[in-house]
C-alpha cells in the first residue's frame, strides 16, 4: 500500500458542529496526517448530484489520499460501507450510490464492503462513528475485514455517469453541471430553460452581465453569467435540468 500524504473529506454537513467532530475524531487517530476540507457544502440529501461531481472533484487531485465522502441520508439504516481503490488513493463512504460514477470512471477501481464496525457506533453519526475510524484504520494498515464486491452489485450500479442537470452552484453562483465537457461542440449552445448560451473560454470572452457555458477547471460543463450569478439571472438551483446541446444559427 502506497503512503498516506494526507485525509480529505467530502460532505454536505455545511457549516455546523459535525465537521469538527469529525476533524477532532481523525485528529485524535491520526495525530501528524495532514487533513484538507475539500467540500463541504454539496446539496444536502442529493446523492445523484454528489455522485456526479465527485469524479471531476478528485481528477486532478494528487495521490495518497484517503477520501472519506459523507452524504448519507440514509444512515442508520441497513446500507453497507464500501471502500473503493482507485489508482493511489482510497474512498471510503455508505454503499448508496454515492460512489458509483466514481467507480464507473476508473477501470482499475477495486470495490470491497467494509466488515469491521467500532464498539461505539451512533445511530445517525457514521461519518463521525464509523467512517472516519475506519479511513485511520486503513491509514495504519489494521484489518478493515474487507469483503470484495462486484461494481455491478453497488446500489445505485445502473445510474448514469453523467446527468443533464445542475449538480453545485459556488459561492458565485456560478452553475457546475452533471456532464463532462470533453466532446461537446464549442459551435454549439446550451439550451437553458427559453435561453440558449453560446461557449466561451473564458470569463473575459464575453460582456458584463452575459451568460454563456465553458469548460470549468474540473473538466465539467459550467454555466456562468460574467461578473454576476447565473443561479439568480437564470432561476436555477442543484437538481434542476439543463439541455440540450443545439448548433448556433
Amino acid at each position: 500500500m502506497s503512503p498516506i500524504r494526507r485525509l480529505v473529506l467530502v460532505t454536505d454537513f455545511g457549516d455546523g458542529i459535525y465537521v469538527g467532530q469529525m476533524r477532532a475524531r481523525l485528529g485524535d487517530l491520526l495525530p501528524g496526517v495532514p487533513l484538507v476540507d475539500l467540500v463541504h457544502d454539496l446539496p444536502p440529501f442529493r446523492i445523484d448530484l454528489a455522485a456526479c461531481l465527485l469524479p471531476a472533484l478528485v481528477r486532478d487531485m494528487p495521490a495518497g489520499s484517503i477520501y472519506v465522502c459523507v452524504v448519507d441520508p440514509g444512515v442508520g439504516g441497513a446500507r453497507a460501507g464500501l471502500l473503493v481503490q482507485m489508482r493511489d488513493s482510497w474512498f471510503i463512504g455508505p454503499d448508496n450510490g454515492l460512489l458509483v460514477p466514481l467507480v464507473h470512471c476508473a477501470e482499475d477501481a477495486v470495490v470491497a464492503r467494509i466488515g469491521w464496525y467500532p464498539s461505539v457506533l451512533s445511530a445517525s453519526f457514521h461519518g463521525r462513528d464509523w467512517f472516519a475510524p475506519a479511513a485511520a484504520r486503513l491509514a495504519l494498515g489494521t484489518d478493515l475485514q474487507l469483503c470484495p464486491l462486484d461494481p455491478a452489485d453497488m446500489v445505485g450500479s445502473d445510474w448514469p455517469k453523467e446527468r443533464a442537470a445542475v449538480v453545485y452552484v459556488d459561492r458565485f453562483g456560478n452553475l457546475m453541471t452533471g456532464l463532462q465537457a470533453t466532446g461537446r461542440p464549442r459551435t454549439h449552445a446550451l439550451q437553458v430553460g427559453q435561453r440558449c448560451l453560446r461557449h466561451a473560454r473564458t470569463f473575459c470572452e464575453v460582456a458584463s452581465g452575459e451568460a454563456f457555458w465553458y469548460e470549468n477547471a474540473f473538466g465539467l460543463v459550467e454555466i456562468a453569467v460574467n461578473l454576476g450569478r447565473a443561479d439568480r439571472e437564470l432561476g436555477l438551483s442543484p437538481g434542476d435540468p439543463i439541455g440540450p446541446f443545439l448548433p448556433l444559427g
